[in-house]
């Protein structure tokens, strides 16, 4: 967030501009990625606590896999109304709720003893958490102008690798608690993994800025700059299409963008929850195995990074969405065919390059054109339909696996849905000039 970084989208930058955009930066992004660390983690540990949690209740791969993507069922069902009611009621409280919410059903899956408790407590965490990632996404909307969108929603999302490249070993680890006050390492695992993100919402009442003229910790000149450069974007995006709530619910652009967006993220959720089981195989401890499972993020941290400040600097949008994901298809397929760990791991590592290179660009395609409560209810939709693939890709690697014994077709027949939305975004032809109207061109 320095002043070379932010100057980075274009030539050189205002005085303002660029006190501006460092005073939101540093306000902001640290604690969106630090709620979203949580918010991450708490929704894929699963993946770690099933390495003893699965035995221990003698879940077969298909509970585990109906358990695991039952979660994106609430979410899809309440995505919309939450940041909906996000948009009347104002980030700081809404996002507090949602917050202190999950984390209270996230450590309450250490009290699963069933199958019937784990899918009731797993579907109850999805109601809890929907509404956070949209509602993100929506605002920082009102903070960043679109040349900035990019590497701000890119840093934000920042939180999903590291959220495992720090969680996988510290999941490793806290397994290895079995016994300690007579629970099981996985339930401890529940429990510590869910207090901050309750302590977190609390502070999340009274830290976030709902809009920037409600920011007393920018100057009058610095409000008076941001509030002209979002006008003159609004101004575009109503000049070249405005959009009732209804309207934008129905657009096929919108629905084109939910499947691409549901391709995107069944590659996601397949990897994150199958590959600590996947590396597990290898013959490695859990310890051993968190810190394995962390490597593909590691690199997807990195190449997000650079690859969102590259869509930046070119002013270019739809080749960044769409390339990643067919890297992810070819990537996953070539896995399933490999048996040696170390070639099977680079693989993945590839696959996983591509999923959070996608991740950095993809939202700034619908911000582009959306605004105002069609952004709210828009940016739900194409995020709880993208997330049904959260159950389809688990699921199909989970059925997989119980019919076959091993993961290998499951990841075959997983590259389909990035390779099907690669293909989408070429073909939508979806354009972003409007996303850089009302501003000077300065290249």
């Amino acid at each position: 967030m320095s002043q070379s970084t932010i100057a980075a989208a274009g030539g050189a930058k205002s005085d303002i501009e660029t006190s501006t955009i460092n005073a939101i930066s540093w306000r902001l992004i640290p604690f969106l990625i630090l709620a979203y660390f949580f918010s991450y983690l708490d929704r894929v540990n699963l993946g770690f606590a099933a390495l003893t949690m699965n035995a221990e209740l003698k879940f077969t791969p298909l509970i585990f896999a109906w358990g695991a993507g039952i979660f994106f069922i609430g979410y899809f069902i309440f995505e919309v109304p939450s940041n909906l009611a996000l948009e009347k009621f104002g980030a700081s409280r809404w996002i507090a709720r949602i917050m202190v919410t999950w984390g209270i059903i996230s450590a309450l899956m250490a009290t699963v003893s069933g199958e019937w408790s784990f899918y009731i407590l797993r579907f109850l965490l999805g109601v809890a958490e929907a509404g956070f990632f949209p509602g993100i996404i929506l605002y920082l909307t009102y903070w960043y102008p679109a040349e900035y969108r990019a590497r701000f929603l890119a840093a934000f999302a920042l939180a999903v690798p590291v959220s495992t490249v720090i969680g996988a070993p510290i999941s490793g680890y806290l397994l290895n608690l079995d016994g300690v006050m007579g629970l099981k390492g996985w339930q401890w695992l529940f429990i510590i993994e869910g207090i901050p993100s309750v302590l977190l919402g609390i502070v999340t009442w009274f830290y976030l800025t709902d809009k920037p003229e409600r920011a007393d910790w920018l100057s009058a000149d610095q409000k008076a700059w941001l509030s002209a450069r979002l006008k003159a974007e609004l101004a575009a995006k109503q000049a070249a299409t405005h959009l009732t709530l209804g309207q934008a619910l129905s657009s096929p652009k919108v629905i084109a963008l939910s499947l691409i967006y549901f391709g995107f993220v069944g590659a996601l959720y397949g990897m994150q929850f199958w590959l600590p089981q996947i590396v597990k195989a290898f013959g490695l401890t859990n310890v051993q195995t968190g810190f394995v499972t962390a490597i593909p993020y590691l690199f997807g941290t990195v190449a997000m990074i650079l690859w969102a400040r590259h869509s930046d600097a070119t002013r270019e949008r739809v080749a960044h969405v769409g390339a990643p994901l067919l890297l992810t298809a070819i990537a996953l397929g070539a896995s399933s065919y490999l048996t040696d760990p170390t070639a099977t791991m680079v693989a993945l590592t590839i696959a996983g390059i591509g999923v959070f290179c996608t991740f950095a660009v993809f939202w700034t395609l619908p911000t582009a054109w959306l605004s105002g409560t069609a952004a709210a209810g828009a940016i739900a939709l194409i995020n709880s339909i993208g997330n049904l693939a959260g159950f389809g890709g688990p699921y199909l690697i989970g059925w997989v696996k119980e019919a076959t014994g091993n993961t290998s077709t499951g990841l075959l027949g997983l590259a389909i849905l990035p390779l099907i939305a690669g293909l989408l975004v070429f073909a939508g032809q979806h354009k972003s000039a409007v996303e850089f109207a009302g501003q000077p061109q300065e290249r």
